[in-house]
């Protein structure tokens, strides 16, 4: 079942796409697809390019709560991914990335990682694609990742936040 039908037949999508998915995406070509789609149609998402010595692809994603994704892609893979929280501010850091290394397999598509900002530590939600990907699979990515990014930092700074004496 496809979730994001494109806005145009159905069957010149299909085509295109088959095509689209022998040749590997770029920032512009990627973002040109996905304005194309039902999903950025319905308000769910919208995007632009921000320019840099590598363009990378930002994705706010109005239907989680206008959710920051930013989408890298390389020769090698695509790569999108969630700033979390400043690593300095969680409680019991060393127990937390052990917890964070034992249980990301239960989190679906996703891994996490820490990425330094500006000199400070970040924890990241982030997943990889071929970049040949079909156009489908991107989007399902898109919202997996973010909706597995507002689930993390819900339940698991919760999990891991300080008891207070009562």
């Amino acid at each position: 079942q496809i979730f994001y039908e494109p806005l145009s037949h159905r069957q010149d999508v299909v085509e295109r796409e088959k095509i689209m998915t022998d040749i590997a995406w770029t920032v512009r070509t990627l973002k040109a697809a996905l304005d194309g789609t039902a999903a950025v149609a319905a308000g769910e998402f919208s995007l632009r390019v921000v320019e840099g010595a590598d363009p990378v692809l930002l994705a706010t994603m109005h239907s989680q709560g206008d959710l920051e994704v930013f989408v890298n892609v390389s020769e090698a893979q695509i790569a999108a991914s969630v700033l979390l929280w400043p690593c300095d501010e969680q409680p019991d850091r060393p127990a937390f990335n052990e917890f964070l290394l034992k249980t990301q397999k239960l989190v679906p598509l996703s891994n996490f990682g820490i990425a330094t900002v500006d000199g400070r530590d970040f924890y990241e939600l982030f997943g990889e694609l071929a970049t040949t990907s079909p156009l489908d699979t991107i989007v399902i990515e898109l919202h997996t990742l973010a909706e597995n990014a507002i689930d993390a930092a819900r339940d698991l700074r919760a999990a891991f936040a300080p008891t207070t004496a009562r």
